[in-house]
């Protein structure tokens, strides 16, 4: 593995990790709900909500180097990481409870990450694929979404953050899949074909809807669950589109580590999984102003 493109891709993750947080932050203090465009315009002028979005920036343009220098495969589920850095930061800037199941989860995705950065070689791969491959993939992401969307107003909070997170999740790998190509492209054609070609627009679109999703499931107050949910989803899409679309797949020389590194993938996304239904004694709304709460 590219040493450099890691470290790019887990700096990017501590800035999403951080926009997050911010986010989470500014949108609650604003009362954001599904479908609160006027709230949504209203976040603009908060400069907590502001900072965020210049971390998120920030983590996008790190991104975009680590995809530029790695494959996706690889790449894209070292964001995992990002809810390791949301634990700390939304204990101490928005008071989210931190249990010990939540440290238990981060550590597991820790070792899980290490070992598959360790052996997780790319090969083989291509930095475009056939329209009809996209198209193809665009359709089950479109119709994934909107299955999910049909039930985004049912449950409790820590289930519409959860809901809304995935889908987040699932269009931010989307665009971070195409964005290779565009990247690739810039490189060989420059700017003028990058800004004709759909690949481009369909990239932005999928970042901005998420990018609206994310805020409604951050408005819920269930920081780590949003988090988890869309750091689990944006990977797992990333890696199925690499494998399926862009031909990626792992080094099988020697076979073992292949086995291993996808072994200790699923060891990380596990962690994940334990962070996100990790129970909280109490909702952030119930903790005292200034006290974050600490099982």
């Amino acid at each position: 593995m590219d040493e450099l493109a890691a470290f790019l891709a887990i700096l990017a993750a501590v800035f999403f990790a951080l926009a997050a947080t911010l986010w989470q932050r500014a949108s609650m203090d604003r009362g954001l709900g599904p479908g609160d465009t006027k709230a949504m315009v209203a976040l603009l002028t908060s400069w907590v909500w502001l900072l965020g979005l210049g971390a998120q920036t920030l983590g996008v343009g790190l991104q975009a180097a680590a995809l530029d220098r790695g494959r996706v495969a690889i790449i894209q589920p070292l964001l995992v990481t990002s809810i390791v850095w949301a634990l700390p930061l939304g204990y101490f800037l928005t008071q989210q409870t931190v249990t010990r199941r939540h440290v238990a989860g981060a550590a597991i995705i820790v070792v899980g990450l290490a070992v598959f950065a360790s052996v997780g070689d790319p090969a083989a791969g291509v930095d475009n694929a056939p329209t009809s491959d996209w198209i193809s993939a665009l359709l089950v992401i479109g119709a994934t979404c909107a299955g999910l969307m049909l039930f985004a107003q049912r449950g409790g909070p820590g289930a519409r953050a959860a809901i809304f997170g995935a889908t987040a999740g699932i269009l931010y790998g989307l665009s971070a899949t195409l964005m290779k190509p565009v990247v690739e492209e810039w490189h060989a054609n420059g700017l003028g074909d990058v800004l004709a070609d759909w690949q481009l627009w369909v990239m932005a679109l999928g970042g901005i809807v998420g990018f609206y999703l994310q805020q409604v499931s951050l408005a819920t107050g269930r920081l780590v669950v949003s988090v988890a949910t869309v750091s689990v989803a944006n990977p797992i899409v990333s890696v199925l589109l690499g494998a399926l679309v862009l031909q990626e797949r792992l080094d099988q020389t020697p076979q073992w580590h292949a086995v291993v590194a996808v072994g200790a993938l699923a060891v990380a996304l596990l962690g994940a999984i334990v962070i996100a239904s990790a129970s909280e004694q109490k909702s952030p709304s119930e903790q005292p102003a200034g006290q974050p709460a600490v099982a």
